[in-house]
């Protein structure tokens, strides 16, 4: 039997059909508040060319729709109550519709829970797709309690983070991007910070064991400087090599 050889018998055939779509690229930023998931995340679309899909920006714009999708998430969130994880599904589904995320995307805030990995999981594999990597920021508890005291938030509608120790504006109490006031919201308080974290912790790590047992994880140590982390994660997805969690 043949085994990937040219007729010639000098090597492995050089390419498949060249009607044959390129895989979409999706990719799944996971890291705890603070860790700088969401700056990486923009980083990281930017540089490879693709759509940052942030689950909070979706919610966000669910308000403001007047589509029966957006009218249905919108009446859970105007409640207080979380949206049910087939609704936010639809909708991710709905923007990996999209045009501009033919290539891909970069997932950020989805999926926070197992089931909602499943539920993605299952959604491209009905498509013949599944998740191109985890890029998972990992950053000890400590620093995080660290980062979150110091965080101040823009009041414009992209709510950029900025870190007094971090990441500074260079005008201080002023955005760097969009010039509107930065403030520190009520729940960036030690006592608040500690149990914000003892809440959201333990399914997101439940999330990356799930990608770590399929192969999917890649692990970066988040605890260095911004363009470090993002150099790092853009080295990772070059090698296309998973970086388990020990």
């Amino acid at each position: 039997m043949t085994r990937g050889r040219s007729g010639n018998g000098k090597g492995p055939v050089a390419s498949l059909d060249p009607n044959r779509p390129t895989p979409r690229r999706i990719y799944i930023m996971v890291g705890a508040p603070g860790a700088g998931k969401g700056t990486q995340a923009q980083l990281i679309a930017q540089a490879l060319g693709l759509p940052h899909i942030a689950s909070g920006d979706l919610f966000r714009a669910a308000l403001q729709a007047d589509e029966a999708l957006g009218r249905e998430a919108r009446r859970y969130m105007e409640k207080g109550a979380l949206v049910p994880d087939d609704v936010t599904v639809r909708m991710i589904a709905d923007r990996l519709a999209q045009p501009d995320a033919t290539a891909g995307a970069i997932l950020d805030g989805f999926p926070r829970t197992v089931a909602q990995a499943i539920a993605l999981d299952t959604l491209l594999a009905r498509r013949s797709e599944r998740v191109s990597a985890v890029l998972y920021i990992a950053v000890s508890e400590t620093e995080l309690m660290r980062r979150l005291s110091g965080r101040w938030v823009c009041t414009g509608r992209q709510q950029h983070v900025f870190n007094e120790m971090l990441r500074p504006p260079k005008v201080p109490g002023i955005c760097d991007i969009d010039g509107t006031k930065l403030q520190q919201r009520p729940d960036d308080q030690p006592k608040t910070i500690r149990a914000r974290l003892d809440k959201q912790l333990p399914p997101m790590y439940e999330v990356i064991d799930h990608y770590n047992e399929l192969g999917l994880l890649m692990a970066i140590p988040g605890e260095q400087p911004v363009e470090e982390v993002t150099a790092a994660l853009l080295a990772s997805i070059s090698r296309g090599t998973p970086v388990a969690v020990r």
